[in-house]
């Protein structure tokens, strides 16, 4: 038998290309992972201190807060130009160890996630154009954000934890968390595994209406700008259609921003349970009965100021990272 044979003999002959094409794709996974990291943590530099002060504008006018119910309450410039003054430019970049972690479990699984089901999703019409409706693209982000979520959810309450540690300090509550292995092993102490997953179902909602906000609007304003304005994908689209995507994901994730940062920042008793919300219904009631409508979008003027900056940055970021790498635009 001649190598000629031995090559079309084999038996694994014909199932080259299809392990071809799935290693090929499990790279490009790997290169969406890198990134999504890469880019997250350069945008988080950039953006972290408006998330501290998201979070406290969340938690400000909430009943637990005691100390500081004679105290003034402060917008926006207020809490975060106070943070600068009483705690020092450290304060404002509390917990960031945390949020570079949490991109490893979060934000860099959600968009290889949301990359491998809207490419699931993606149908040829007639004229054999590719095609992803407002829909399916919205479902792949809700999938992707919520699984991601439900893995990531013990950095958040870390992170959450320690952007309030300098205002709990100036309170004169006691320090509860100084670093990441401190506040895991802390926080599981208070109520095992289960407390370490507090606030889940908010969090989850939050990731979901995120992901579709970010990354789906990202990808089908890009989509529909191109085929609207034909534009060539660069920076110019890219700048546009970030902007689009972090107007969105701050309008459609506030509300259950802060009921997550309420449920997560609230004190537990021995047994698990939280003192103050029972759980994210009881929370979103007690914010509109006690405190009105809008104070579900506490924090969105900094919230929207962070997300746009962040979304432009990452997302041109990732877009040059891919470019270099030989990539077509995402």
């Amino acid at each position: 038998m001649n190598k000629k044979d031995v090559f079309q003999d084999y038996p694994n002959r014909q199932s080259w290309p299809e392990s071809f094409e799935q290693a090929t794709q499990s790279h490009q996974l790997l290169l969406v992972y890198i990134n999504t990291f890469v880019g997250a943590t350069i945008a988080e530099l950039f953006s972290y201190p408006l998330d501290v002060t998201k979070t406290r504008l969340h938690l400000q006018g909430e009943a637990a807060d005691k100390l500081a119910a004679s105290k003034p309450k402060r917008g926006m410039f207020g809490t975060l130009f106070g943070m600068m003054r009483e705690e020092g430019f450290r304060g404002t970049y509390g917990g960031l160890s945390a949020m570079v972690i949490r991109n490893l479990l979060f934000n860099a699984p959600r968009v290889v996630a949301y990359d491998y089901v809207r490419h699931q999703l993606i149908y040829v019409d007639e004229n054999g154009k590719e095609v992803l409706s407002m829909m399916r693209g919205f479902l792949a982000g809700c999938l992707a954000g919520c699984m991601c979520q439900a893995i990531a959810n013990p950095l958040d309450i870390v992170k959450i934890r320690m952007q309030m540690e300098g205002r709990q300090r100036s309170l004169g509550y006691p320090v509860r968390v100084s670093n990441v292995k401190q506040a895991l092993e802390s926080i599981y102490a208070q109520g095992g595994l289960k407390t370490l997953w507090k606030g889940v179902g908010p969090s989850c909602l939050r990731a979901t209406l995120m992901t579709a906000g970010d990354t789906a609007c990202y990808d089908l304003s890009k989509r529909h700008l191109i085929a609207l304005l034909h534009l060539e994908d660069g920076r110019v689209l890219q700048f546009l259609a970030s902007v689009s995507a972090g107007l969105a994901a701050s309008i459609l994730s506030t509300p259950a921003d802060v009921v997550k940062s309420r449920i997560i920042n609230q004190p537990y008793n021995d047994e698990g349970q939280g003192l103050h919300y029972k759980n994210a219904f009881d929370c979103y009631h007690k914010l509109i009965t006690q405190e009105g409508f809008f104070a579900m979008y506490k924090g969105f003027l900094p919230c929207w100021l962070r997300i746009g900056p962040w979304s432009i940055i990452f997302w041109i970021a990732f877009e040059q990272l891919r470019r270099v790498q030989g990539q077509t635009g995402f």
